[in-house]
């Protein structure tokens, strides 16, 4: 397979530190963001009351969309997992279950990368496959580079080399502080409780709209223009979600705890079938800054490639 085309756009390029000999190039474009926001913006999930929702707290298919962007920028932007998949030696894992070997701790994962348990029957669906079955729906930049990928098949998963956690904090910032902070803490120590050579990477998202319809106050038949809305002191609230990611663990070895890669995008989004954007600006995290989602993928396919070039 021929190395994917790296064709600079000026507002998506992907900026990082000079990348140590024999791993990824840095000026790869990220699609996961827009992708996601493209997803949120089209979306209209019902509820049992009739009321239809761009983004629900009950519903995964946000972040089964987070992930799927961010294995696609992974992908594109390292040549050894394209090479991986290409020889069938790694698969995508979809709801995967993974165990803490130590405490027995539980956790499900929107997606995995990881070896497969066994051959790989025929008519098996793929990664590319998952686009139709999420909704998601693709520009045509998008899906040249989406068809020039080899096939990554979605099979039952033996040793897990990647894990995706996706989270979103769309409202009620400061009140869902804690239980963004746990949920995440437990991911990780899950992962590497089942594999400490495995690479998880945790990816944020913030809602930095001054206002939120959310499905959960608005728990019965209510026309948009009628229903409440809770305000946001922004940029205050988008600020202290990003201080609170920040006290999440990360590790630069094997042996230490935490998270191997960790990103964020700001979004703008109130939830009312309004067109759903990317904040560019501060507070949100910049080009070559730790947590910016360029920053964190080209850091996930460097050290995939460290990791795994053997397997």
């Amino acid at each position: 397979m021929q190395p994917l085309s790296c064709r600079r756009l000026a507002d998506r390029r992907a900026r990082g530190s000079r990348p140590r000999p024999g791993t990824s190039k840095v000026n790869i474009i990220m699609y996961g963001p827009s992708i996601l926001t493209r997803f949120l913006t089209g979306e209209r999930r019902p509820d049992r009351h009739g009321n239809t929702w761009q983004y629900h707290p009950r519903s995964d298919r946000h972040s089964k969309v987070a992930c799927w962007g961010v294995a696609l920028d992974l992908l594109a932007s390292s040549s050894l997992l394209r090479d991986h998949a290409q020889q069938t030696k790694v698969i995508i894992g979809v709801n995967h279950t993974m165990r803490d070997y130590a405490t027995g701790r539980k956790k499900d994962l929107d997606l995995v990368i990881a070896r497969p348990e066994g051959a790989i029957p025929a008519k098996t669906k793929t990664f590319a496959s998952l686009a139709a079955k999420y909704g998601i729906t693709l520009t045509s930049e998008e899906r040249g580079v989406l068809d020039q990928l080899p096939p990554l098949y979605v099979a039952p998963v033996s040793a897990v080399l990647i894990a995706l956690e996706a989270k979103a904090c769309m409202t009620e910032h400061v009140k869902a502080l804690p239980r963004l902070y746990d949920e995440l803490n437990s991911s990780h120590l899950c992962v590497h409780g089942a594999s400490s050579k495995a690479l998880a990477i945790a990816y944020v998202q913030v809602n930095a709209a001054d206002g939120f319809i959310s499905p959960l106050v608005n728990n019965l038949a209510t026309a948009i223009e009628d229903a409440k809305v809770t305000p946001h002191k922004q940029p205050e609230c988008t600020s202290r979600v990003l201080q609170k990611v920040a006290e999440i663990p990360r590790r630069s070895a094997s042996s230490d705890n935490g998270f191997d890669g960790v990103g964020v995008t700001v979004l703008k989004m109130r939830n009312d079938g309004s067109p759903v954007d990317v904040l560019e600006s501060a507070p949100a995290p910049q080009p070559n800054e730790q947590f910016h989602y360029g920053s964190m993928i080209i850091r996930m396919a460097n050290e995939y490639d460290a990791t795994f070039a053997r397997i």
